[in-house]
């Protein structure tokens, strides 16, 4: 079977290496891919925005699944496009795809549902969103409503924060995202992420993980899209997990179905752990990054299998995908700059050294110039390591980063913090 897979970052380098795997696959083809998915794939230029020649591309190489790695092309209806002639495809229509595209969609679905998840007023307005600040406590929190690549949350700690967070959304900080903002009460408890497989009807529980937010150590700064993440999430205990499932997971599949939406694709629930139990904070609506590349190390069967039974509807009677029981850490390396504005052109080297105690490094913002691998973006590699533990995975994934040659960038040293000092007891 020939594949499509649509993306260009740490994630799509991650998919692309596990679908390569598949005794399936016949050729894969990446748009526009990376340095790093060029080792598993051929790199072609198909532009994800123009649906009739992402069509024709599948058609003239007998496209047998497209895999959509980035939200974007969801939100923008590609699913659609491709469902509309036939061709299978691994994520979301684009009704359904709001999930991730509208915080206030997801937060409304909730209310309907029953789905639990922190109190939230939505805001069309400069002058509505002040209005109803005084009326959450602090700190607060205030998010775009729309796409803004994870970064368009703030967490306010006074009012005066509060205020210049509304400002600063509703002045355009975050483009068309902020035309309108959810405002949420702050819910206390750790953080974990949760991922499952629904093809419309059946879900299937797919693995957890923890990721790192924020740019600084000790979870300190500026939110980014993720400086590094580990999977399993031992805090999301099995038990916690099939309450996710209960009141979170199926209760969303189930009524977005019943409103004529059905879900194909996968369900990327971020959580909070409450004292109350798990929360809902927001869905994204394809796999995370970095948390997809600690899950394809993890995935013990055939990607692709999994991937186009989702596609195809013909999810029940699966089991739920064996993982493997080691952790998988990964570490982001980004440029100088980020989550501002990043630092491009320096050069890279020494990766295959990195690799050599079975570390695997996952090229996210990379390109080749003259010959030479170069960062083209914020976030840069993901350099992931199995364990016993999240210590032992951590120790390797940092002995890989220490390997690389990237004078231009910098990673946290401290992923999976947390779960190395409950290990330590």
């Amino acid at each position: 079977m020939n594949v499509l897979l649509l993306g260009s970052g740490g994630r799509e380098h991650a998919l692309a290496w596990k679908l390569a795997q598949s005794p399936r696959l016949s050729k894969l083809f990446a748009a526009p891919g990376n340095p790093g998915i060029a080792a598993h794939a051929a790199l072609v230029e198909v532009d994800p925005a123009n649906h009739d020649g992402v069509i024709a591309f599948c058609r003239e190489n007998a496209i047998g699944l497209v895999v959509v790695g980035p939200e974007a092309p969801l939100v923008d209806g590609l699913g659609n496009a491709l469902r509309a002639v036939g061709i299978p495809v691994f994520g979301p229509d684009q009704a359904a795809a709001q999930l991730e595209g509208s915080k206030g969609f997801t937060k409304d679905l909730c209310q309907r549902a029953g789905i639990p998840t922190a109190g939230y007023l939505r805001a069309q307005s400069r002058e509505d969103a002040l209005a109803a600040l005084p009326g959450f406590g602090l700190p607060v929190v205030i998010k775009a409503d729309g796409l803004a690549a994870g970064k368009g949350v703030i967490i306010a700690e006074t009012a005066a924060e509060a205020e210049a967070a509304v400002n600063e959304m509703f002045e355009g900080a975050f483009g068309a995202a902020g035309a309108s903002v959810v405002i949420e009460e702050f819910m206390t408890g750790e953080e974990a992420s949760f991922f499952a497989l629904c093809d419309g009807k059946t879900v299937l529980p797919f693995g957890s993980a923890q990721d790192h937010k924020r740019v600084g150590e000790g979870d300190t700064g500026p939110n980014t899209g993720g400086m590094g993440a580990y999977s399993p999430a031992r805090v999301l205990t099995a038990e916690l997990q099939q309450r996710v499932m209960d009141e979170i997971i199926t209760p969303t599949a189930r009524t977005m179905a019943a409103e004529g939406t059905p879900y194909s694709g996968v369900f990327f629930a971020g959580l909070m752990l409450t004292a109350e139990g798990p929360k809902l904070i927001e869905y994204n609506a394809r796999f995370g990054d970095p948390e997809c590349q600690v899950l394809m190390t993890r995935l013990d069967e055939d990607l692709l299998d999994l991937l186009l039974a989702t596609a195809e509807g013909r999810l029940e009677g699966h089991t739920p995908p064996k993982m493997r029981d080691e952790v998988t850490l990964t570490v982001v390396m980004a440029a100088n700059g980020y989550p501002g504005t990043p630092e491009k052109g320096g050069a890279i080297g020494n990766i295959e050294a990195a690799e050599v105690d079975g570390a695997k490094v996952f090229h996210a913002g990379t390109a080749l110039k003259d010959g030479v691998l170069v960062a083209n973006g914020g976030r840069v590699l993901n350099v992931t390591a199995t364990g016993a533990n999240v210590t032992a995975a951590q120790a390797g994934a940092y002995r890989a980063v220490d390997a690389i040659n990237f004078a231009t960038g910098f990673c946290r040293r401290d992923i999976g913090w947390r779960e190395v000092e409950r290990e330590r007891g």
